[in-house]
């Protein structure tokens, strides 16, 4: 359960639970304010109709003393309110114990009210005492009324005891839960509250180490286990997607590092294979017109041709040429050759000229054929084939070297493969060979970023093909930077 779940569901219960406790004690101590309202009411009512009655005849007598209009006037104020109170009388509902009683009751102040009238009545007639009669019923009325209505308080107090004594003791029930409840939700929101920190300050406590772990370099560090659904946990999740990403950054920048390593140490190689070409160039254009003023024009031709190989070598390693280019260099480098092996040696090309615009790294071809005469072929006599071969895919060109020379071991050709082994091929003279060919390999790789462009295809004695998939980059070989090229 996540922790807003949590509380969504635990505050309500609690805010919930309490007010259902509050609601059940203020609707307890309600019914019994209301049960006594009630029944005081009825008391007052009965001690009031009393208290009137009594009032009534004091009235009546001082009219019949005076018969002034000031001692009317009272009398009939007095009269008024009784009235007043005997319909207020009448409204009331009556209990079962007391009904008996209680019309009693209301009967005799209907007796009293009559016979007040016959008093008044009697006092107008001829006889100044014929009142007397009807003043002596009502006063003993109006004591009967009194000892009814202390009888009905009375009543009324023995009914209403035992209700009385029975909410009060759930009252107490109520209050005494209310107090065990009060406890248990004081308990049960310190333990979650405390659940609650635990399970938000622990997790946090947790990833902030990783945090810390990373900060300092440790890109190992355990990323702690939390439940899918809480929030802590895609918190986690995105912590380990954050420290793959950086391994993979790592893992990427120190083959970028190693890259660049690894060219700057082929240009520091070729440059100090260079025994100053600048002033070689020179000295061969110059050995060219010689030649050309003596005569030799086949030495001329050789000349020159060592002069553009050595042009071509002049350009910047890091600079990628078309595949038309290395075709072109590779020829002339034959041509060079041919003059050394004579007849011994035949150069046979198969070549799709829609695939020669290929982006490729520059001296690719020559050191393989190079390789080619002398580790495969230098020891024929006669009857040397290397064949050159170029076709175009979907999206790839096909370069194929093939020859018919000696051929080479498992272990050699395993070993030319494995471009990042630092092992040594040694031929069985004792000689180490292959170092450009492996080299060529390992720049096809850092160019095109690929380590599955190359495949050789030998046995000793039955010659060796070299296959180079060349992907279809789709750049133009002005636009292909270092960058690139990785």
């Amino acid at each position: 359960m996540n922790i807003r779940r949590m509380l969504f569901i635990v505050l309500p219960a609690l805010f919930i639970l309490n007010n259902a406790v509050a609601y059940f004690i203020f609707h307890s101590g309600r019914s019994v304010q209301e049960s006594y309202n009630v029944m005081l009411d009825r008391a007052l009512l009965y001690k009031q109709i009393a208290g009137q009655t009594q009032d009534n005849l004091r009235a009546m007598n001082g009219y019949l003393v005076n018969r002034s209009d000031d001692s009317r006037l009272a009398f009939l104020r007095q009269k008024e309110g009784l009235q007043t109170l005997q319909q207020k009388l009448a409204s009331q509902l009556t209990l079962p114990t007391t009904d008996l009683t209680f019309r009693s009751f209301a009967h005799m102040v209907d007796t009293f009210m009559t016979q007040e009238a016959g008093v008044i009545q009697a006092a107008g007639s001829p006889d100044a005492l014929a009142y007397t009669a009807f003043y002596e019923k009502a006063e003993r009325t109006a004591a009967f009324i009194q000892e009814e209505g202390y009888q009905l308080i009375d009543l009324e107090l023995s009914y209403y005891q035992p209700l009385y004594r029975q909410i009060l003791i759930q009252t107490e029930g109520m209050n005494q839960w209310g107090v065990v409840i009060f406890i248990l939700t004081t308990l049960i929101s310190i333990v979650l509250a405390f659940r609650i920190s635990w399970g938000i300050s622990r997790p946090i406590g947790q990833l902030a180490q990783v945090a810390q772990h990373m900060s300092n370099g440790d890109l190992h560090a355990p990323i702690p286990p939390l439940p899918a659904e809480h929030e802590f946990g895609v918190l986690a999740r995105a912590f380990g997607h954050m420290q793959e990403n950086l391994k993979a950054l790592i893992v990427k920048e120190t083959e970028g590092l190693e890259k660049d390593r690894q060219l700057k140490e082929m240009e520091l190689e070729v440059l100090q294979n260079q025994m100053n070409p600048h002033f070689l160039f020179n000295s061969l254009n110059v050995l060219s017109k010689l030649a050309l003023l003596e005569g030799a024009e086949q030495t001329s031709d050789l000349t020159v041709t060592m002069s553009n190989l050595l042009r071509y070598n002049l350009r910047k390693l890091d600079r990628p040429v078309r595949l038309r280019d290395e075709v072109a260099h590779a020829k002339q480098y034959f041509t060079i050759q041919q003059a050394r092996f004579r007849n011994r040696i035949q150069f046979i090309t198969e070549i799709d000229e829609g695939g020669l615009d290929v982006p490729v790294p520059m001296l690719t071809l020559q050191p393989i054929l190079e390789n080619v005469f002398v580790h495969g072929i230098e020891g024929m006599e006669a009857g040397a084939v290397i064949q050159l071969a170029i076709t175009q895919g979907n999206d790839e060109t096909l370069v194929e070297i093939s020859d018919n020379g000696v051929g080479m071991s498992e272990e050699i050709r395993e070993a030319l493969l494995d471009v990042d082994g630092e092992t040594q091929i040694s031929r069985e003279d004792g000689q180490s060979t292959g170092l450009g060919t492996r080299n060529v390999f390992k720049r096809l790789a850092l160019f095109y970023g690929q380590k599955d462009l190359v495949h050789i295809q030998s046995e000793p004695g039955r010659g060796t093909k070299v296959t180079l998939r060349l992907p279809a980059i789709g750049k133009e070989v002005g636009d292909v930077s270092p960058t690139d090229r990785r």
